[in-house]
């Protein structure tokens, strides 16, 4: 068995996220297994540094493959391309350790959140973009990120089950918010995400933009533990893993 690490960047709207589902055979993971599976006449699976949600896209999401096959690593890469649907592409492909597993060794990663506050959402950017009616303060919303990089435990903003036992406890690296022209970026970095963890964290910024909240009061959030303390869960569409740091 040899294992390879693909790079892979996908368009997320049509899909029901990353990871395989019983339930569905519409994912990004799911979509690769099939066609490794075909090739390699026998089970596949892969392992994605990150479980992206449904409607999410990834510039960079990396997964390693342990297979049975003579073909070389650029063969495999253009046999994807070749069946793969056109909003999913790998970018590359290579032979990696046997030991390479891409999210247990994965020391990081990169999402970016795209909005367009109060003004006309580029229109081929759309579908990559929330479309914001309000105006945000960039500056209040830079102070609230302040309180929120570090090492924290963000059960309060994420989905996880209320029966979810694993820790809570999550790094952020760096949060940055740049306006731009037509658009406000949120790059957020850091060594795991729980479930709609940035989503939520991006929304509880984005009411601090709108003033429903003070700056200041990130760290009672973060204290509550309680999802119900937080901002809402931004649209799907904005988000996108950026970079997996190793």
């Amino acid at each position: 068995m040899t294992n390879f690490r693909l790079t892979i960047e996908y368009d997320g709207r049509r899909y029901s996220g990353w990871q395989r589902q019983g339930n569905t055979d519409n994912t990004i993971q799911g979509k690769i297994e099939q066609i490794l599976s075909r090739m390699t006449g026998h089970a596949v699976e892969i392992n994605g540094a990150g479980r992206t949600d449904a409607g999410v896209h990834a510039r960079a999401q990396v997964a390693n493959v342990k297979i049975r096959t003579d073909k070389t690593a650029q063969e495999i890469q253009e046999l994807l391309n070749h069946y793969l649907p056109q909003d999913i592409a790998v970018t590359a492909c290579e032979q990696a350790p046997e030991r390479f597993h891409a999210r247990l060794n994965a020391k990081g990663k990169h999402y970016r959140y795209r909005l367009c506050d109060g003004g006309v959402p580029d229109v081929f950017a759309r579908n990559y973009v929330c479309a914001w009616e309000q105006h945000l303060d960039v500056d209040a919303m830079q102070r609230a990120a302040a309180h929120l990089v570090g090492t924290h435990d963000f059960r309060a903003m994420s989905s996880v089950n209320k029966r979810f036992k694993k820790s809570t406890v999550r790094t952020i690296t760096q949060i940055t918010i740049t306006r731009k022209p037509r658009e406000i970026c949120f790059d957020v970095i850091g060594t795991g995400f729980l479930y709609n963890m940035v989503r939520i964290l991006i929304g509880t910024l984005v009411e601090v933009g709108e003033g429903k909240r003070a700056p200041d009061s990130m760290p009672a959030i973060l204290d509550s533990l309680d999802r119900q303390q937080a901002g809402v869960t931004m649209p799907p569409q904005g988000l996108t893993l950026e970079t997996v740091l190793y």
